[in-house]
């Protein structure tokens, strides 16, 4: 049995190819895949995607780590140019987009369930896309053959919709996907196929309404009074992740090929490319915060061992390095990876009543964002009461409202550890927390942050309709301030 779910789930990746022969078919190699399989497989491709090498690099960028070798210590030190075609192409255009594309034009007519959730989905591993890079193939992704060199679409277009072009926007894709949850018929419903909220349709709207508040968030910069409109839509609605239970995270598991990828790099594969970022400890270490880094990252001896990003003097061995502790990867792997978080929302809502003036007390939502993500990571109430109680210029915010906003962005910043896109994201939105450059910064330019991701080479080579020439890193994507 399990032979046969691994095969299905392989098939299933391979959704975009075409049937050329209708002889001599072979009942072992089905051209037909339940909407149930596809989803399952969806859903652990996109926090595949997620948390493997694109959270590898902005988690370097960001410096919540350091690299140490390969890889990882080109990413540290803004060498980009050269790497992500897997990501583009097997991970998330080949891989999550084309079965969420067969989800909804294939299944969808009779089985409206499953149709939100793909819609829902699609709208997230889109935001990763044009988050990542900017201009993006949307509209025109996912269909096969029929489209081979889909266009490009702006990031403006891609949020906002244009009409003209044929283009949807993502806030209109997540309502479509939440209305389609209420919807028939419904010949088939997901269970256990739903490997994140086993079905159950409320969580998913919940998981909707929080992906419109992340996007508002998102183009806050660029047009605030929609940002507005959108977040206080959702608050009166009050239909959002509410908990840390409803977070939108994907478990993963124990046994060899079904680990988390964070697991897989760091513990088995390739165990001496990163390790914790001096830069990471010192900002611990000035907010008191060093209970809650130790559920992130493991001590040797009793105290933590980092690295100076873009440092080239050897780094310490794989035994004697702090590194990623079992919150982030599990003991064996089997740690969820973590997309869509209750404390999230409270620093979405603490920043959006700071900066918009939507509803609520922005130190009240901050507080309560810290106390999830601290409670999230494993801290007791006794230290979550005790950090509280002894940092009170931490957890409360003062001062001017920019000082406020790096505040919450900082404790935002601090709960993403695992999630570099995440904070990567926020980074570019507000410029906070205030990054240092590397110690032998590199790519297109050494003198700034990256601002974006670089086009991987097979799309540059295949797809006559990618920028060209090549957008820099330090070119801002749409939404960045």
């Amino acid at each position: 049995m399990r032979k046969l779910i691994l095969f299905l789930l392989i098939l299933a990746s391979f959704s975009s190819c075409k049937k050329y022969l209708d002889v001599n078919e072979s009942p072992n190699n089905p051209v037909a895949v339940t909407p149930g399989v596809l989803l399952t497989n969806t859903t652990v491709g996109i926090a595949f995607a997620n948390a493997n090498d694109l959270n590898r690099a902005t988690s370097l960028i960001m410096q919540h780590i350091a690299g140490t070798a390969s890889q990882a210590a080109d990413y540290d030190k803004y060498k980009l140019e050269g790497y992500f075609d897997n990501q583009w192409n097997l991970e998330l255009y080949n891989g999550v987009i084309n079965n969420l594309v067969k989800i909804i034009d294939e299944h969808g007519a009779e089985n409206s369930i499953y149709k939100g959730i793909a819609k829902l989905q699609k709208a997230y591993a889109i935001s990763m896309l044009t988050d990542l890079w900017g201009e993006v193939p949307y509209s025109q992704a996912g269909y096969g053959l029929k489209f081979l060199t889909p266009r490009f679409e702006s990031q403006q277009d891609i949020y906002l919709g244009n009409t003209a072009e044929g283009i949807q926007s993502l806030f209109d894709l997540v309502r479509e996907g939440i209305a389609d949850l209420d919807k028939t018929p419904n010949v088939l419903k997901p269970g256990k196929d739903d490997i994140v909220y086993g079905g159950e349709v409320d969580k998913w709207k919940r998981m909707g309404n929080t992906l419109l508040l992340k996007f508002a968030l998102q183009i806050s910069n660029r047009n605030p009074a929609l940002a507005k409109t959108i977040i206080d839509d959702v608050i009166t609605a009050n239909n959002f992740i509410n908990s840390n239970s409803l977070d939108f995270e994907v478990p993963f598991g124990g046994s060899v090929g079904n680990q988390n990828p964070l697991y897989s790099f760091n513990n088995v594969n390739r165990t001496t490319d990163q390790m914790l970022s001096t830069r990471m400890l010192a900002l611990s270490r000035s907010l008191n915060d060093t209970v809650r880094l130790a559920k992130y990252f493991t001590k040797v001896n009793g105290a933590f061992v980092a690295y100076q990003n873009g440092n080239t003097v050897s780094a310490p061995t794989a035994a004697n390095r702090s590194k990623y502790n079992t919150f982030v990867t599990g003991s064996s792997g089997e740690a969820p990876v973590r997309m869509l978080t209750f404390a999230q929302v409270n620093f979405i809502l603490a920043e959006s009543a700071l900066m918009l003036g939507t509803a609520g007390d922005a130190n009240t939502y901050y507080q309560a964002g810290i106390k999830a993500n601290m409670t999230k990571v494993g801290m007791t109430t006794t230290e979550i009461d005790t950090y509280f109680a002894d940092n009170p210029t931490v957890v409360t915010l003062t001062g001017s409202q920019e000082n406020m906003l790096n505040q919450i962005i900082t404790q935002k910043y601090i709960s993403w550890i695992g999630n570099g896109i995440e904070a990567f994201n926020d980074y570019r939105r507000t410029g906070y927390p205030v990054l240092t450059l590397p110690l032998n910064a590199a790519g297109h330019n050494p003198t700034v942050v990256p601002t974006r991701l670089t086009y991987p080479s097979g799309e540059l080579q295949r797809n006559p309709n990618t920028p060209n020439p090549i957008t820099r890193t330090d070119v801002k994507v749409w939404w960045a301030k």
